[in-house]
């Protein structure tokens, strides 16, 4: 009877178990042990943090991408029938374990690439945390996942968004969509307040609890960027089609208008854990004990032309989206390294989009590129940024 129970449940494998988006997922399960099992937990280099959740949720495996933790994870998990794997080919075997039903991808950036691709090969719902994927290799993935009658269920809280306003309009073509931004940290500022900006008033969000890489991202608009490129594989969209909007209170966290113009708005409070959980329990919503949204708490919901001028990121991403080919690979390679550059306190605020530049001029440009192509343009764009930074 209780095998009979498990089958009902779906079976979740989450990679990137120890960050952001991660541990929320196993709140969402813990809130729902009669809906999820964790099937599978990954983490590159937190190995305390994993063996923790490990005990707890008691997964069929557990992936370390750092080779040298294995022992360690090994020697923690081998009382609790736990099958432990290390190291990059692993990570991108174990997604094609028969029992699990989904794949979140939780990953950080490009390292969330060829796990992706493995799973919609293996025929598994993926819940898209990993926005990088599409970024990357939109072309490929979409594809991929049309041919294996995949779905890709966004988690990102603007795309999740204009998903649940589709749903019953499938049907019905989109005129344009707005995804909202907050603005950052460093909204109304100017370039002269943004050169002497830290590493500590970058990772202040004044919304959202996102990790480092991401929220560096939310401050520059890159995240918007990448969300823009992410918006127009998972919806077929033309870049004209797709729009940017700030929102400082975060409130509506996308828009979807129709070709008779009228709108529709997803709105809540700005929790993962929602489009973590939609995601997750599709095409169910389940009950969530999540704070409730009050008007009267917010009287004014305002919007603003995102400044495009002194955050130059956002224009790139558009413009690697009109170039197409690999152009948005090689910006995405570059910015990793920027931004890891920013965080260790090697460059400017302001390098990063100026360094994302000059990548994306110097790298070789392939207009139809392979898997292969994007693995070359990934490393090239990386080699040439990071020569740049240190040159």
């Amino acid at each position: 009877m209780q095998k009979e129970e498990e089958k009902q449940k779906k079976h979740i494998a989450i990679l990137g178990a120890t960050g952001s988006i991660g541990t929320q997922a196993l709140d969402v399960i813990a809130a729902n042990p009669d809906k999820f099992v964790v099937e599978v937990l990954t983490s590159n280099t937190q190995a305390d943090l994993l063996i923790e959740q490990a005990i707890r949720y008691k997964p069929n495996a557990v992936v370390i991408g750092d080779e040298s933790l294995y022992k360690k994870i090994s020697d923690a998990l081998w009382e609790h029938d736990i099958k432990t794997y290390a190291g990059a080919a692993a990570l991108e075997q174990v997604v094609e374990m028969e029992e699990i039903d989904m794949v979140l991808t939780a990953l950080v950036g490009y390292a969330g690439l060829k796990p992706t691709l493995n799973a919609i090969a293996a025929k598994k719902a993926i819940a898209l945390a990993n926005k990088e994927t599409l970024v990357v290799a939109g072309d490929l993935v979409t594809e991929l996942a049309a041919k294996n009658r995949v779905p890709l269920l966004p988690v990102d809280s603007e795309h999740s968004a204009i998903f649940q306003c589709l749903a019953g309009e499938f049907h019905n073509p989109i005129e344009k969509i707005y995804l909202t931004a907050s603005g950052g940290p460093f909204r109304g500022w100017d370039k002269t307040q943004l050169e002497s900006v830290t590493r500590a008033q970058a990772l202040k969000h004044p919304n959202w609890e996102m990790g480092a890489k991401i929220t560096i991202d939310s401050a520059t608009l890159m995240n918007k960027g990448l969300e823009v490129i992410e918006a127009k594989w998972l919806f077929q969209l033309k870049p004209e089609q797709i729009d940017v909007i700030v929102h400082p209170q975060s409130i509506i966290h996308s828009i979807v208008q129709f070709t008779d113009g009228s709108m529709k708005a997803q709105m809540g409070l700005p929790d993962m854990k929602l489009p973590i959980q939609y995601a997750m329990a599709y095409p169910q919503r389940i009950y969530a004990d999540f704070p409730r949204f009050n008007f009267l708490d917010y009287p004014q919901l305002t919007f603003e032309k995102a400044d495009t001028e002194t955050f130059q990121n956002l224009n790139l991403a558009y413009e690697a989206m009109n170039r197409g080919g690999n152009a948005a690979c090689i910006l995405n390679a570059a910015n990793e390294i920027t931004n890891k550059a920013f965080l260790d306190e090697k460059i400017g605020f302001l390098d990063i989009a100026r360094i994302n530049a000059d990548c994306m001029a110097k790298a070789t440009f392939v207009k139809k590129p392979t898997l292969d192509d994007y693995i070359q343009s990934n490393t090239e764009a990386r080699r040439i940024a990071e020569e740049l930074i240190n040159p």
